[in-house]
């Protein structure tokens, strides 16, 4: 077999070249001819997924997603730092800014007030149309609570989840890591939309929105963990700046954030709670790998609520024996491998069974762990045996979808989604910082 070093230094290159292929696709044209579109992206854009489809059976996910941008903004600047891409990335990294400030000029009154592009819709897909009332209520900060946007940077018509509040966070925290690289000229333009993110997180951490899988709506572990550290974060930046006053106050929101999520922690269950629903609703998710996720793109230093918390760790190890004994593909598993992870107990999207970016976050957070010096080895191994996993799963060519089956392993969802390439490159930077 192939030495996984040797392995993860293939995959990284080629993760790489397939990420690039969902920045600016300005080569692809989408026809959704059943509600009257044709999507030509602007530059800037960053879809999902640059595969053309339709429920067909891949999901169309074609869209800008403000959450997986960011998310993919950031393993663009580990790249860069790695040389893995050029200088041309500054030009890609200003494209994103320009495309993103050209969103905050979006206004759904328009649309509501001019109902004639109805009309184009075929009558089996006006169902699955937003109303009037809704698309009037996008506009001014509320564009950045709309979960997704056509990368032809026109607003999403089709009835999804909203709001969603962890895209602002995730790209104020994305642009505040690129900053120290930015020309003059693109850090001010990228700097007023750090501003707005930031105010926007300090004024609806405590709103409910739905969660990061577009599911139910409450209060999220995961929201709320990116929003503090995107607060923490912004608030030294601005100190750095001179602007003491604004700085102290996301300071002290943040600092509200990290005592809110200490209650999320259920003591007897030895997890760290996903979510608690809007109206005190039971839910089925609350042990969910967003907890992990949410340590990982924090980045948060010290112990609470980082890698470094041993109530992560324990949520670690639930999720770990949750996953080893509910898929499979792990029942008869080598030595080698760690389990491969899902979302959540009893997922039911597509083959509802273990995802890239899950098993590749559970990886990271082990390779992040294993920074602390105590125990390092051992944390390294561990995230070595998830790699072990992804390497398993991943055919020769390397390309990596959203899922893979519990049962099978065969690749299922979306086809090479951005953010389990984004995923693989930012785990691997990790490993390289420790290994």
């Amino acid at each position: 077999m192939e030495p996984l070093e040797r392995w993860i230094d293939r995959q990284y290159r080629y993760s790489a070249g397939a990420m690039l292929a969902s920045v600016s696709p300005v080569t692809i044209v989408k026809s959704r001819p059943f509600f009257g579109q044709t999507v030509r992206p602007r530059k800037g854009s960053i879809v999902a997924s640059p595969v053309l489809a339709a429920y067909d059976p891949d999901p169309d996910y074609f869209f800008h997603w403000y959450r997986d941008s960011a998310v993919v903004v950031e393993a663009l600047r580990l790249l860069h730092a790695d040389g893995m891409v050029g200088e041309e990335t500054r030009a890609t990294l200003a494209d994103f800014v320009s495309f993103n400030r050209s969103l905050q000029q979006l206004d759904g009154r328009k649309l509501a007030a001019s109902p004639a592009w109805r009309q184009s819709v075929d009558p089996g897909f006006v169902q699955y149309l937003r109303s009037d009332a809704e698309l009037a209520d996008v506009h001014g900060e509320a564009v950045a609570a709309d979960t997704r946007i056509n990368p032809d940077a026109t607003l999403d018509i089709s009835k999804w989840a909203r709001p969603q509040f962890d895209g602002p966070s995730l790209r104020a925290l994305a642009l505040l890591r690129w900053m120290s690289g930015l020309d003059r000229t693109v850090a001010a333009q990228a700097a007023q939309l750090i501003r707005a993110d930031l105010a926007f997180a300090a004024a609806h951490w405590r709103t409910p929105s739905f969660d990061i899988w577009e599911e139910e709506q409450g209060s999220h572990y995961y929201t709320l963990c990116v929003a503090g550290a995107a607060l923490e974060e912004g608030a030294a930046w601005l100190e750095d700046s001179g602007e003491r006053r604004v700085a102290h106050h996301y300071r002290t929101e943040s600092g509200e954030i990290w005592r809110s999520l200490d209650e999320f922690w259920a003591p007897a269950e030895e997890y760290f709670r996903s979510r608690v629903l809007s109206g005190g609703a039971a839910s089925r998710k609350e042990l969910d790998i967003a907890v992990i996720l949410a340590a990982i793109h924090a980045q948060r230093t010290g112990t609470r609520h980082s890698v470094h918390d041993p109530r992560m760790h324990a949520t670690l190890a639930r999720l770990e024996a949750l996953f080893s004994d509910a898929y499979p593909i792990n029942h008869k598993r080598d030595a080698r491998r760690g389990p491969a992870m899902g979302r959540y107990a009893n997922d039911v999207y597509y083959s509802g069974g273990a995802y890239y970016f899950a098993t590749l976050g559970a990886a990271e957070f082990c390779f992040r762990a294993a920074a602390g010096g105590s125990g390092s080895r051992a944390w390294i191994e561990r995230g070595d045996a998830y790699l072990e996993t992804v390497r398993a799963f991943t055919p020769a060519g390397g390309e990596l979808s959203e899922q893979f089956d519990k049962s099978t392993g065969a690749q299922t969802s979306a086809r090479h989604l951005a953010w389990s390439y984004a995923a693989f490159i930012s785990c691997v930077t990790a490993r390289r910082q420790v290994a």
